[in-house]
This record gives structure tokens, sequence and C-alpha cells, in this order.
């Protein structure tokens, strides 16, 4: 691995699905926004031979960021997969977007490969979102390399920074992170800077020279041996750590020259187990070059050190009912299981599904269950259908490539899978099963929209249904108290896709207005109220009159109604009438038309005509009494209250709590967690955090989360509450 003097380039793009699954890496790029991700997948995909020297699909088009919106935006906001093709290994490369928005596309990154390379910049370094994703991949012990990009940038080190990233990422064990090469520079330019060149490898001492656009291998000046002496012996020191060979270190401290070839099997053991984590530096190919700096270095760290399908754990599988199914890690003769890691719409093709196989072989045209994933909660339907698979394509930027099957361990891109949602299972008919589902982060950020004109009325529910079909990370609310429709979303920019989503793909224009909470009305104290509907025109007249005493009850009481009537001044089938409507009113309220909830309702007298007494005229007469009782009264406005919980750097913990307490929170406490961060606990209106998501980013750097609750509705300070009736009554 690292060292091979001859580049095997492929077709990839013109390649079918690999049959065997040894055959196969599936490797996610993950690294902060602008930090080169898209650039090093068109590198690899060009030295590959999957793309032309002009940086195009061989038959015209980009090979990633081909959608319209990423245009717009110049950033990534959705996974891409490229496929490419290195020493006859298939290599599907997962670009996923480095903005925290689209950190759900990110998950179906991580779900479905099984190898991360981090992409850091050498002008920005690692951010804590980066961190983050680092410590999530730890977790589950997935192997990570660490490739440097932007060393074109004239203050760019990749030494320092090298030393950073082991730093962020070494945790008690720095030397797990170490470099496989050094840059070698060329001449200084006008403004001092020397731009990189070539590599040279450390293990084999090779030097790689790709100045000319190609790589060339050569044997290093003497000069250049004692720069890397240093480094060479820290690597192999590292390696010879991990190495299952116990004996090696007391051999190569004991004088013994280790063979190369040696080092390099542990070392690709080390990487695949997820013990060693090795630094390389990858640059862009220059117009008209054939292979961009450390791409051959990059494509045989991975063919050769990153793990095959094989060596990726089974999530949980389950049957329909829930009971648990043992199955062999990547059969491709076992029971069909595949998940659906990402859904997409393309105009003229349709849903267009990617999916990971992890058991069994999927083909076309065969019957398989979709097993829905139960996020009822998210706005998105509980599903067990059967449905046909459409055509298996690989994709290529826009294009869609036929293939014949696709084996366990691979990915494919599946047509017309009409009810097929983001983290659906695709099982067997005959044996449904459904998978553990993977971990998606709770959109906290509410848009409230409504439908623009008539004709996008009639379009909005088919088109707000697909969105969150698409994308597990968005919530679909129709609050029945507000009678808004709310769609969740992780940020900004995350919201400006979804309505992008909405009028390009679906042709829904809306328009976003102000969200409102659930705000309920309450009485502070008791009051009495006469209600008196009376009306005599001409014919059936209405006569109904009643008396009723409010009170106020414990919060979360609801509304109780207690018949205190005596002699029959109120007939008995006119009791349940004023009960009604007293019910009807306080649904509608009394102040600023919000539900009225927790009080005592007693009738205590009344009056009725023996013609013209109904059980309307009681239900306009019980909701009557209820309006003067409450004109005579001090209304409450109550708002709801969430408990926050707020995951953030102890650096930040100072800053965090000030704001909270500045939103009109009670802090609750703190608890330490490990890696240098602290849970904040606390309970803050609701109305106060509409905007959390996105202050608390900029409050953190990106690097806090939260989860809120609801906890209960309690008063609103007068003065708000005041200022909320009158907007109200103007409105009204």
């Amino acid at each position: 691995m690292g060292d091979k003097a001859n580049v095997h380039p492929g077709a990839a793009g013109r390649a079918t699905a690999a049959d065997r699954p040894a055959s196969v890496r599936n490797v996610v790029l993950v690294g902060h926004s602008g930090s080169g991700k898209t650039t090093l997948v068109e590198a690899l995909a060009l030295t590959a031979g999957a793309l032309n020297r002009a940086g195009r699909v061989e038959d015209g088009g980009t090979v990633s960021d081909y959608d319209e919106i990423e245009h717009r935006q110049q950033r990534s906001v959705q996974l891409s997969m490229v496929p490419v093709e290195w020493d006859g290994i298939k290599i599907n490369l997962l670009d996923t977007p480095g903005y925290a928005d689209f950190v759900g596309e990110l998950r179906a990154g991580l779900r479905a490969a099984d190898a991360a390379l981090f992409v850091v910049s050498a002008s920005d370094g690692v951010d804590g979102s980066t961190r983050m994703v680092w410590e999530e991949c730890a977790a589950v012990g997935m192997p990570r390399a660490i490739v440097i990009t932007h060393l074109e940038a004239a203050r760019a080190d990749f030494e320092e920074m090298t030393r950073r990233c082991a730093e962020a990422f070494g945790g008690d064990d720095p030397d797990a992170v170490l470099p496989l090469y050094l840059p070698l520079h060329g001449p200084q330019g006008p403004d001092g800077h020397a731009p990189v060149t070539g590599l040279i490898g450390l293990l084999t001492q090779k030097l790689f020279d790709y100045s000319t656009g190609e790589r060339k291998e050569s044997e290093p000046g003497e000069d250049q041996l004692p720069g890397i002496e240093e480094a060479r012996n820290r690597l192999i020191e590292g390696i010879i750590a991990e190495s299952e060979d116990e004996t090696l270190m007391d051999r190569y401290l004991g004088g013994e020259q280790v063979d190369v070839k040696t080092l390099i099997q542990d070392l690709e053991r080390a990487v695949a187990r997820g013990s060693f984590f090795p630094v390389l530096a990858a640059a862009p190919a220059a117009e008209g070059a054939k292979q961009g700096l450390g791409t051959v270095e990059l494509l045989e760290l991975i063919t050769g050190g990153f793990p095959t399908p094989f060596e990726h754990p089974m999530p949980g599988v389950t049957t329909i009912d829930g009971k648990p199914r043992e199955l062999k890690a990547c059969d491709t003769e076992g029971p069909l299981v595949a998940e659906v890691v990402k859904t997409s719409s393309d105009p003229y093709v349709g849903r267009i599904s990617l999916v990971r196989v992890f058991s069994g072989t999927l083909r076309p045209d065969q019957t398989v269950h979709v097993s829905g994933h139960g996020l009822t909660d998210r706005g998105h339907e509980d599903h067990d259908v059967d449905e046909k698979i459409g055509a298996l394509s690989m994709p290529f930027g826009k294009q869609q490539r036929p293939v014949t099957h696709a084996v366990a361990g691979d990915l494919v891109c599946v047509a017309k899978l009409g009810r097929a949602e983001t983290g659906d299972t695709l099982s067997a008919k005959d044996d449904p099963l459904l998978m553990e589902p993977w971990q998606m982060p709770d959109p906290l950020l509410p848009l409230a929209i409504q439908a623009h004109s008539k004709a996008d009325e009639d379009k909005l529910s088919q088109g707000l249904a697909r969105l969150v079909a698409e994308d597990p990370t968005m919530r679909l609310e129709q609050n029945q108290d507000t009678h808004q429709v709310v769609l969740w979303c992780l940020g900004e920019a995350h919201a400006d896709v979804a309505l992008e989503r909405l009028r390009s793909r679906y042709g829904v224009q809306v328009d976003v207005v102000p969200h409102r909470v659930s705000l309920r009305e309450t009485f502070a104290g008791r009051s009495a109220g006469r209600g008196r509907h009376v009306k005599q025109s001409g014919g059936h007249g209405q006569y109904a009159i009643c008396e009723i005493e409010v009170e106020p009850l414990p919060g979360g009481s609801g509304i109780e109604f207690v018949d205190k009537v005596v002699g029959g001044a109120v007939p008995r089938q006119f009791i349940p009438s004023v009960e009604k409507g007293v019910r009807a009113q306080a649904a509608k309220g009394v102040a600023a038309g919000n539900p009225l909830v927790d009080i005592r309702v007693t009738l205590l007298d009344g009056k009725s005509h023996s013609v013209d007494s109904s059980d309307a005229a009681f239900q306009t007469a019980g909701a009557l009494a209820l309006r003067e009782a409450a004109a005579d009264a001090t209304i409450h406005l109550l708002e709801p209250v969430a408990e926050v919980s707020v995951l953030v750097g102890d650096e930040y913990v100072g800053a965090v709590m000030s704001d909270l307490s500045a939103r009109r929170g009670r802090l609750l406490g703190t608890e330490q967690v490990s890696g240098g961060r602290t849970l904040v606990r606390a309970e803050v209106p609701e109305i106060e955090i509409g905007r959390y998501a996105i202050d608390l980013r900029s409050l953190s750097h990106g690097t806090a989360r939260f989860s809120r609750s609801y906890a209960r509705h309690e008063p609103m300070p007068p003065q708000l509450g005041e200022k909320i009736r009158q907007e109200a009554q103007k409105s009204q």
C-alpha cells in the first residue's frame, strides 16, 4: 500500500456493481464546509480514469454537486455517490455536505460507509463539528484516515496541521495519528511560498513527483533522507505498537531492521481495525494534468488499508413483530436485507432511492417488502408494503448507468420505489425484516408556511409529504391550536433548501409566516357570569338564561363542569347544552383567541320557557355566561415552557447559561460530561427559543447541541401577555 509505481486507472463510470463484496470499498468523506471534499472526489475520479482531463464525465456533465440548488448556493446540500475503480477494486465515494444544517445527509453517508476520510483544510484547521463526527465514528469503531487539502494556500504548513490533527483526533494516543508521506516543495515564488510538488514515502523512502501532472517515482537524494528520519522512526514505532505480533517491538528496539512489507501489512490491518489513523496530503490536478497530488497514494490506502464490507458490523435486524434475527454479515446468498439511505426525485425518472445492500443480492423486477421506519412523530407514515424493484443503476453526476444486480456490501440506485422513504428496509416478500434505524438529529427550527395561492394549496400537501419522505431530518406538523402548517428544520440553510425544493421540484409556491406557539388562557380568580339569550321575532322564539361561577384549577386540570341547579330552574335535558356551549366558547378563548383551560365552571341557576327554550338556545347562553364572567375577571395567558438540555464545550458554558437566563430561562443544573463538555439543563418559555437552533450554533461556533421537550404551560408575564392580547384584538 502507498508506494506502488504503476497506476491502474479504471473506467469506473462504466463498471457494473462488483460481484464480490471483497472487491468493494464504501468510503464517506467528512469535513467542514469548504474543506475541499467535492474537489477531492473529482480529483480521485480523474486519477482513476472516470473523468477526462477537463474534469468532466466522459460523455459530459460534472461528477459532483450537480443539483441546481447546489450550483446556486455554491455548496453541497445533499449526499452524492461517485463510484470509481482502482486496481480491480470498486470504490463508492460518498461526498457529504459540510454545513451543519445538512447533518442528516452526513449521517446517511456514515450509515452507508465502511470507512471515513476526514478532509481537513490546511488553511482552516479542524473545527468543533468535525471533532464531534470523529467521536461518533470512534464510538462505533469506524476506520478513519485524514486528508489535508489546500496545501497551495500561502501559509499552509503540513507538519503543523498534522500536529493539530493529532491533538484533535488522537485523544490519549497522539501517535495513532501520523503521516505516511511528507510533502516536497518546489522553488519559492515571489511571495515566498514554495508550492508542494511531490511526496516522499516514509516507509519505502521513495520520492513521488507530481510536478509534470503525472506521478513519477524516483529515488530521493542523499540530502533528503535525513529530513525524514525522525518522522519515519515515529511512524514505524506507531505501526509496530499496533501490530498483532507482540515480539515485533522488542526486535525493533533491539536493532533489528523490520521488513517494509511487514510494516505495510501491519499498517493496513491497524487502519482496517480502526486503531491507527494515517494522515495524507492531496491536491486537485492542474488544468490538463492526469493526476492530482497524493491521489494515487490515497486510492492505494483505500484499496489496501480500508476494510471490506465483510468487516462492517451488521446493524440490528428484527422480524416485523420485533423478534431479533441473526444474519451472517455480507452474505450474498443470505436473506435480502437492504436499506434506503437516501431518497431523491428526478424530473424525468421520478423517485430514486440510494440503497445499501447488507445481505443477499438485489435484482431488477423482483418484488420486495418495504418496511417503514416508524418516524410518525415527524410526519412520516408507518408502512409495510410490497413493491416491485425498478431499474438498478450506478449514479455518476446526473447520469444513471444501468447494472444487472447489486450484491451484499454494494450501493446501488433503485428507480420508482413509490412508497420507500429514507431509512426504510427492503427485504424479501416472503421473509419481511426490519433494520435498526440510525440516529438522526431532531429538527428544532420551526418554519411556518402557507400556500401562496389556491393552486398552490391544492399541491401543498403532496409536496410536503414527498419532502419529508426524502429527508428524515424534517418534521411536518399540522398544529391544531394555531392552525399553522409547520415544517421543522435543522437551520436556516436547511429551511431555504426545503422552500427551494418545494418550488422547483414540486411546483409549490409558499409564503413564510411568523410561527406562533400554542398559548392557553385561564382565570386568575373566581368570577361569575350570566348568560341571557332571549329572542322573539315571530314564529319559534329562543329563550335561555343561565348563571355560572368560574374558579381556577391547578395546571393540567382541563375544564371541569359542575351542575348545582336546584328546583328545575334549568330543565335536566338542557344542562348538557349549557356545558356544550361553555366548552365550545372555552375552545375559542375569551381574551386573545387561545383555548381556555384549568377552570371549574359551576352552573348555579337559570330560567327556561316551555316553548321557546331549546338545546341551541342554552348552548348560546352558556357561551355568553362564560364571556361575561371573563369580562369581570383577570385572565392569565399561559405560555408553553420547554425543558432544554444543552451539551456544550466547557469554554462556552458561561455564555450559554447567560443566554438562557436572558431568555427568561430557569437553570435547573449542570452535569459534567466526558470530552470536556457540560450538559446544561434549564426551563425556558418556548416563545423565547424559536430561533435557538441558529443562535446556539453562533454562540458555540457550531459545537453545541440541544434537545427540548414540553414541560407545561405557565402564566406569561403580565406586560407580555397584554401586548399579545392587544395584537390579537387588532387582528380581529
